[in-house]
Formats: structure tokens, sequence, C-alpha cells
């Protein structure tokens, strides 16, 4: 049971990290697009 326990703590940071390096990607590739077209980001 503890190693149970212990993967389901141990998961949620992963899971949050790889949910940022997602939402990171996203927001570069959507800069880089807009500086590209010579448009603001926001």
């Amino acid at each position: 049971m503890t190693t149970l326990f212990a993967f389901y703590v141990l998961i949620w940071p992963a899971l949050t990290l790889g949910v940022l390096v997602l939402i990171c990607r996203a927001v570069l590739r959507d800069r880089r697009e807009a500086r590209r077209q010579h448009r603001q980001l926001v």
C-alpha cells in the first residue's frame, strides 16, 4: 500500500510538468508566428 501511495504522490508533479511543457511550447510557437507576421502576441 505504501508503494501505491508513493506512486500516487509522485505522479502529480510529473503530470504537472508535462502540462507546463505543453503550454510553454504552444506559447513559444504562437510567439514565433506573431513575430513572423509582424504583429503583437496579445
